[in-house]
């Protein structure tokens, strides 16, 4: 998304009362951060793919997608500011992150089991130890 466009969008979010704000996400890469909570927000279309789509993040932490918007690569501002502002951000409704590993195509890998409990480890045996027994040479 151009810096132009997306400064029209994030406008026209925040005309309708979405708190939206413009996001410098590198070299001529711009998107839309919608504030859902104190903690949780919205980045819309920052990896300059054709269309709409969006990652949810908790303090920077990945939690969840909002699937790419079938038709969004033809939609006018409007549209795209329709879509953004009218979204279900409910945690319970986004794709996870391994929902979306295994809608590309690529096998989603399965929780990694916890290693298996060892025994608590018993202290060594208490040994003598040896004393070298040295002998004196010369002068006591």
């Amino acid at each position: 998304m151009d810096a132009d466009r997306a400064e029209r969008l994030t406008a026209e979010l925040r005309a309708r009362g979405v708190m939206a704000h413009l996001v410098h996400a590198g070299v001529y890469e711009f998107g839309i951060r919608v504030v859902l909570d104190d903690r949780i927000e919205a980045l819309w279309d920052m990896d300059g793919a054709a269309g709409l789509d969006a990652e949810i993040v908790n303090e920077g932490a990945l939690i969840g997608f909002v699937p790419h918007v079938p038709g969004s690569e033809e939609f006018t501002e409007e549209q795209m500011v329709n879509t953004i502002a009218t979204t279900n951000y409910a945690l319970d409704t986004l794709q996870r992150p391994a929902d979306r590993a295994s809608s590309t195509g690529t096998p989603a890998r399965p929780p990694e089991e916890p290693p298996p409990a060892t025994p608590p480890a018993t202290p060594p045996a208490l040994r003598r130890q040896r004393r070298a027994h040295w002998i004196r040479r010369g002068k006591r």
